[in-house]
């Protein structure tokens, strides 16, 4: 069952970037308010890193190539300030990520649709910290298991 309303989310392209192209070199940059449940979303060449706010509860991904196959890797970053903060901050980025993803998906479901084979690709989740037990990487499936309908 999807958890996205489509209609809450905005999504915007930049730095030469369409609907459906280019594949490598794509940047995805996710935030949201707090207050209004609204995700935004935006597709570049880069990270819009002046949509970040000072609570760093963004997800940054970008596609990138190892051989003949198509990667997805997303970032979040979890802080440092201590450890139960960055445990809670785990906790709720783990809770929270397949809404995000499918809101990648979804707002970027053009490029999926012109190229269904991309619906294969691995996605990774790099957790940014200086605690050694929470900096680390996971493979959350497929994009295809974030397509919502």
């Amino acid at each position: 069952m999807s958890r996205l309303d489509p209609n809450k989310l905005q999504v915007d392209y930049f730095q030469g970037v369409t609907p459906v192209a280019p594949i490598l070199g794509r940047h995805y940059t996710l935030t949201h308010s707090d207050e209004t449940a609204e995700l935004f979303l935006a597709i570049g060449r880069r990270y819009a890193y002046e949509r970040i706010g000072p609570m760093r509860d963004e997800v940054l991904g970008h596609w990138f190539c190892c051989g003949t196959e198509c990667i997805l890797k997303f970032s979040v970053y979890l802080g440092g300030e201590n450890r139960e903060l960055v445990k809670k901050r785990y906790e709720i980025f783990v809770r929270e990520l397949p809404l995000a993803l499918e809101a990648i998906m979804y707002g970027d479901r053009c490029l999926f649709e012109s190229r269904p084979f991309l619906y294969e690709t691995p996605i990774f989740i790099h957790f940014q910290s200086p605690y050694e037990d929470f900096d680390h990487v996971e493979q959350w499936g497929v994009a295809g298991d974030w397509k919502i309908y």
